[in-house]
C-alpha cells in the first residue's frame, strides 16, 4: 500500500539552518520546488525558476502585494511596524522612481571608477594583514573580513570619523529585517537600529553639507540641492543602503569564501599555483556559498514556474543559495567547491535584471584582492579554532574565523 508523503516545507527556524542550510535547499529542490509556503509567501529554489524570476522585471514594492492573507500572517508575525510597505531606498523601489535613484549612485560603481579604487584597497589589504601578521592568531572577520568592505565604502561616501562598532551592531541588526522574524523582542530591535541609524545618516549628511568634497554623499546632496531628485528621506535612505550593503555582504563573500578555501585544501593550493584563477575564484566563491541567499518580487500577474501558477498580487521569495546549488543547471558536483568550474559567473548571487547588485563590481575587486593577497602571504593558513555563524537566515556568513597566519609552514 502506498504512502503520501508530504513534500518538505522551507522551515528556515530548524535547529542548524543557518549553520548549513544545504541540505534543507537540496530537499526543497528534489521535493518542492516551486510551491505557496504555509505562511503565506511563494517559494522557488531552482536555478532556471530563480533566474528567470528575477528577470522577468517583477515589482519589489510590497504596496503591490494583494494577497490579504499574507498581509495579515505577516502582521501577526512580524508587528505592524515591519509589515507595513518598505522603505524608498532603490532597493524597494520598481521604475521609473528605481531607475531616477539608480542613475544618481550608478557612476561611482562603474567598472572603471571601481578599478580606480585598485590601489587604496591593496594598501588597506596589506596594511590590516600586516597588524594580523604580528598577532600570527586572528579572528579574520575582526582582522579583514569586516574593516576592509566598511572602510573601502565609508572613504568612497566620504563620511566624518563615526563609531564603527556601533554602526556595525547597528546594521547587523537592521538586515535582519530583509528576512523572516519570529521574535517580538527582536522586531523591536531592528525598529529601533533603524531609527539610530537614520539619525546618524542624518548627522552624517549634515556634517557633509558643511565639508563638501570630491565624494558620493557630496554628489548625492548636490543632485538634492539642485533640485534635481532626492528629497531629505530619499537621501537619508540611499546613504543607509549604499554604508550598509557596502560592508554587510562583502564580509560575507571574505570570511565565507576564505573558509571554503581553507575546506578545499586542494583548491586553496590552486589558487596559489596560479593566480590567474583569482577572477574566477571570487565568481565560483559567490556561487558556492551566496553572501545574500535569498531575495523576493512580488508578482503583477500570473506567472508559472516549474508547473506551478502563482497568482498575481504574490510575494514570492526566490532562493539565490539553493539556486546556485541546483544540479540540473550546475551539474552532479554542485555541492563541491571547483575554482575553474567554467561557468562559474553565471551564479544568481548578485542577482539579475534591472536590480543587479549595483555594488558587484566593487565587491568582486576587494575579494579578489583579499583573498589573492591572504593565500600567497600566508602558506600556512590555516583554521585554528571553531567557526561561529552569524545566525542569519539571509545575509548568513561567518561572524567568527579563528585563522593561524604562519608565513610559511
Amino acid at each position: 500500500m502506498s504512502q503520501t508523503v508530504p513534500p518538505p516545507v522551507f522551515d528556515p527556524f530548524a535547529p542548524g539552518f543557518t549553520d548549513d542550510p544545504y541540505p534543507q535547499y537540496a530537499a526543497l529542490r528534489g521535493g518542492a520546488p516551486a510551491g505557496r509556503h504555509p505562511l503565506g509567501f511563494w517559494l522557488l529554489t531552482r536555478y532556471e525558476d530563480v533566474s528567470g524570476l528575477l528577470r522577468a522585471g517583477m515589482s519589489v514594492e510590497d504596496r503591490n502585494i494583494t494577497d490579504r492573507e499574507l498581509i495579515e500572517l505577516r502582521e501577526q508575525l512580524y508587528g505592524e511596524e515591519l509589515a507595513r510597505p518598505r522603505g524608498i531606498s532603490m532597493l524597494d523601489r520598481d521604475p521609473p522612481d528605481h531607475t531616477r535613484l539608480r542613475r544618481l549612485v550608478s557612476k561611482a560603481f562603474t567598472p572603471r571608477a571601481v578599478e580606480a579604487l585598485r590601489p587604496r584597497i591593496s594598501g588597506l589589504v596589506d596594511e590590516m594583514l600586516d597588524a594580523a601578521e604580528r598577532q600570527r592568531r586572528v579572528d579574520l572577520v575582526d582582522a579583514l573580513a569586516f574593516p576592509l568592505p566598511f572602510a573601502v565604502i565609508a572613504e568612497m561616501l566620504g563620511t566624518p570619523p563615526a563609531d564603527h562598532e556601533r554602526i556595525r551592531q547597528l546594521s547587523g541588526t537592521l538586515v535582519r529585517s530583509l528576512e523572516p522574524v519570529n521574535d517580538p523582542d527582536m522586531v523591536a530591535a531592528i525598529t529601533a537600529a533603524d531609527a539610530e541609524l537614520t539619525q546618524i545618516a542624518a548627522e552624517m549628511i549634515a556634517w557633509k553639507r558643511a565639508n563638501p568634497a570630491g565624494d558620493l554623499l557630496t554628489a548625492l546632496i548636490n543632485a538634492e540641492d539642485d533640485g534635481d531628485v532626492l528629497d531629505d528621506d530619499e537621501l537619508i535612505a540611499q546613504t543607509l543602503l549604499l554604508y550598509i550593503a557596502g560592508h554587510e555582504t562583502t564580509v560575507n563573500l571574505i570570511a565565507g569564501g576564505t573558509l571554503a578555501l581553507l575546506r578545499y585544501p586542494d583548491q586553496l593550493a590552486l589558487l596559489r599555483e596560479d593566480p590567474r584563477l583569482t577572477a574566477n575564484a571570487v565568481e565560483e566563491l559567490l556561487r558556492y556559498d551566496s553572501p545574500v541567499q535569498a531575495t523576493r518580487r512580488v508578482t503583477l500577474e500570473p506567472a508559472t514556474f516549474s508547473g506551478v501558477t502563482i497568482p498575481a498580487g504574490a510575494f514570492v521569495m526566490a532562493l539565490l543559495g539553493s539556486a546556485n546549488r541546483d544540479e540540473s543547471y550546475w551539474g552532479p558536483d554542485a555541492a563541491e567547491l571547483r575554482l575553474d568550474r567554467e561557468n562559474a559567473r553565471q551564479h544568481v548571487s548578485f542577482g539579475a535584471g534591472p536590480h543587479h547588485c549595483l555594488g558587484a563590481s566593487l565587491a568582486r575587486l576587494e575579494t579578489s584582492i583579499a583573498l589573492a593577497r591572504l593565500a600567497t602571504r600566508f602558506p600556512g593558513l590555516a583554521l585554528d579554532g571553531e567557526v561561529t555563524w552569524n545566525g542569519r537566515i539571509n545575509l548568513r556568513g561567518p561572524a567568527h574565523l579563528p585563522v593561524s597566519l604562519s608565513p610559511s609552514r
